[in-house]
């Protein structure tokens, strides 16, 4: 296969950026996303230029680190990670356009680089047990009923690509906010310090500039993982209780 590339390239932060366009020849179609940008990266270097930044790490979507923006689309033409996908997905002789995450909460660090430091903050706000709730053979003691156990275990799929912000016209953040909200609110262990959670999470994503939902359902259809939106309504209940509470208090 022949690719044309168009690619964002920006040197660092504050660079103001731009496209640039290669071309790619010798592509099999068996390739994933990023060895095929391993490919244009290696002859940019023999070339003496600057290869194309991107992130990646396991490269058998698990991560969630790879997060590239294909032909206005999250992740590309399919339901799945950047690292996932692969060149029988395009055709012989098409343009393909790479663009990074674009939102004010995910500054460009540099070419398809993006920083998510912002949803760590999110998760160290509230996303987790302080409390004491014993050992692993403890915890499995605790009789869970399955249907509640299989939601808490699809919220706790989600793998904080990013590709929800990157769907929403707003760039919200409100699909992976809830999924890690909801994974711990759904089991026994996360019940002490779940109103504290929810409030304190939601705050810090509102602190980090990332946008408010309107209910398009982009970031589910987006979503590599299929988070659903349903989290966002639980989340907003947990919200809405623990300010309730507060207030009565």
């Amino acid at each position: 296969m022949q690719l044309t590339l168009k690619i964002w390239r920006q040197k660092n932060a504050t660079d103001k950026g731009g496209f640039a366009t290669y071309k790619v020849d010798h592509v099999s179609k068996d390739m994933s996303f990023l060895e095929m940008l391993d490919v244009l990266n290696e002859n940019l270097t023999e070339k003496g230029e600057d290869p194309v930044h991107f992130d990646h790490d396991c490269r058998e979507g698990i991560c969630g680190t790879c997060s590239l923006y294909i032909n206005g689309k999250p992740h590309g033409p399919l339901q799945t990670t950047t690292c996932q996908l692969h060149m029988r997905s395009f055709s012989d002789g098409q343009t393909i356009t790479i663009e990074p995450w674009r939102a004010k909460a995910f500054p460009v660090v540099k070419d398809l680089v993006v920083n998510r430091s912002a949803f760590d903050r999110i998760i160290q706000a509230g996303g987790y047990i302080s409390v004491g709730t014993g050992g692993v053979p403890d915890a499995n003691e605790i009789p869970i009923p399955k249907t509640i156990a299989d939601l808490a275990m699809d919220a706790a799929q989600c793998i904080a690509c990013g590709a929800c912000v990157a769907a929403c016209k707003n760039a919200s953040a409100m699909l992976f906010t809830s999924a890690k909200v909801s994974q711990l609110a759904l089991l026994p262990q996360g019940q002490v310090e779940r109103k504290t959670r929810a409030e304190k999470m939601v705050a810090q994503m509102d602190a980090e500039g990332f946008g408010a939902c309107t209910n398009t359902g982009a970031c589910e259809a987006e979503c590599p993982k299929g988070i659903s939106i349903s989290n966002i309504a639980r989340m907003n209940r947990e919200y809405f209780a623990a300010v309730v509470s507060s207030d009565n208090v």
